[in-house]
Order: C-alpha cells, then sequence, then structure tokens
C-alpha cells in the first residue's frame, strides 16, 4: 500500500504510453488512498483535540482541525519526513520539480496516512499524526485563540485589517476553474473594492479545492502581504498559481 501511496498519477501515465506491464495494485495512482487519507486524518485529529482540550467548545476544535489538516500545514508535515524525495512522478514531471510542490506534498501526505490506515489500523496513524501532524502545533494555534486571533478565518481578519487602515473594503473573484469536477481547482484574487471608474488594487490570489477555500487562501497572502511577509507583487505569483490549479 504504502508504494501505491507514493504513486503520483502521472508514472501510471508514462508506464501506460510506453507499454509497460506493472501489477494492478502497483500500478494505480494514489489518489483513492488521498480519499480515505483525508477521512482518517480529520476522525484522528478531531479525536486527539477533544480528549485533550475538553475546554474547547465546538467551534474552536474546527477551527484548530482546520488548521492541523490544511494543505499548507500538511506539506510542511511531508516536507519534514522528507515524502518528496520518495515521490514515484513520471520523469517530465520529475524534472519540472512536481515532486516539491505543496499540494502535490499534502495529497501525497494524506494518500500515505490512508496507506497506514489500511495496513495497520487506527492506532500508526495516531502515532503518526502525535510526533508529526500534531506537535507543539497545538499549543501555538491554543496560544492564539486564547488572544483572539482569527485563526484560519483569514476573510475576517483582512476585512478587519482593511477596516483599521481605512483602506476600504475587500472584494472577491474567481479568476479560472480547471479540473475535473469531483476535484476542482479554483484561482481566486482578493482586491480592495474599486471607486467608481476605476478597476481596484489587487492584493493577492489564492488557490482551492472550493471557491471559499480559494478565498481564504487569498486572504490569508494579502494579510502576509500588507504584514510585509510577502515581498512579491500579485502578477509575480499568477503563473505558479495558475500552476496549482492544472
Amino acid at each position: 500500500m504504502l508504494l501505491c501511496a507514493l504513486t503520483h498519477r502521472s508514472l501510471i501515465n508514462q508506464q501506460q504510453q510506453i507499454g509497460a506491464e506493472v501489477p494492478t495494485l502497483l500500478g494505480t495512482d494514489n489518489e483513492r488512498l488521498e480519499f480515505l487519507g483525508d477521512a482518517v486524518l480529520g476522525l484522528v485529529i478531531g479525536e486527539a483535540l477533544f480528549l485533550s482540550h475538553p475546554e474547547w467548545q465546538e467551534g474552536e476544535l474546527t477551527r484548530v482541525r482546520a488548521q492541523l489538516v490544511s494543505r499548507q500545514h500538511m506539506a510542511g508535515v511531508a516536507d519534514l519526513v522528507s515524502l518528496g524525495d520518495h515521490l514515484r512522478v513520471s520523469r517530465g514531471e520529475d524534472r519540472s520539480g512536481l515532486r516539491r510542490k505543496s499540494t502535490v506534498l499534502s495529497n501525497t501526505m494524506e494518500a500515505v496516512i490512508g496507506a497506514l490506515f489500511l495496513d495497520g489500523g487506527l492506532e500508526p496513524v495516531r502515532a503518526f499524526a502525535r510526533r508529526y501532524v500534531i506537535g507543539d502545533r497545538v499549543e501555538e494555534l491554543a496560544e492564539q485563540l486564547r488572544s483572539g486571533a482569527a485563526l484560519g478565518n483569514y476573510k475576517s481578519a483582512l476585512q478587519e485589517r482593511l477596516q483599521a487602515d481605512r483602506a476600504g473594503a475587500p472584494v472577491y473573484r474567481v479568476k479560472s476553474e480547471s479540473g475535473p469536477d469531483h476535484r476542482k481547482r479554483f484561482l481566486v484574487e482578493v482586491r480592495l473594492k474599486p471607486a467608481e471608474g476605476e478597476p481596484g488594487k489587487p492584493l493577492a490570489r489564492g488557490t482551492g479545492t472550493t471557491k471559499k477555500h480559494a478565498e481564504q487562501d487569498a486572504a490569508r497572502k494579502a494579510l502576509a502581504r500588507l504584514s510585509g511577509a510577502l515581498t512579491a507583487s500579485v502578477d509575480d505569483e499568477n503563473q505558479s498559481e495558475a500552476e496549482e490549479t492544472e
């Protein structure tokens, strides 16, 4: 199962194009395991938070879990365990740097979790999650909750920031959609609400599997840019973000 979890669909396509014969299981890409791993991860993280923080209400549990299972965090976990080095991709995608893309890393990490569950049940997934997914991150998020931080609701935080700066209101627009219906990717741009006859200043662009997630990603990047954490212009982002929606 682990070999299947590490197999990107580009390698299967390459094998099919050259007529290579491979065993049925090992010749399957990791997308089905990714689906399972996503569900199992949500269960294990939810269980851990429920048991370790009895003082949190549903909203707090939901917000912290969303941060721990987010694409950004799971890509970081994948990087921590050097998962990209073991990903099986086609020669072309290997040269393109696909094994380092955050979306691919996070998806592969979920597939590996799915494989752990099928091979050993929930206990190995719990052990992995405690060590690599949760770690010290929960305490950091708990501190943010105590401080009143938005904690994942980047759209609200961005609106509050712009209002405090008297800069105007944010407006979100879908720039593009890609992928099949069951794996849609959205590219969303957030701009300052335009004055009459003006286009409005672009702040950032974000991607996600739903419009809501893409809007949150755009708001997160806009906040980071306003705080000086990001220096690239919106135009500089366009190419890389458009590629993530493919």
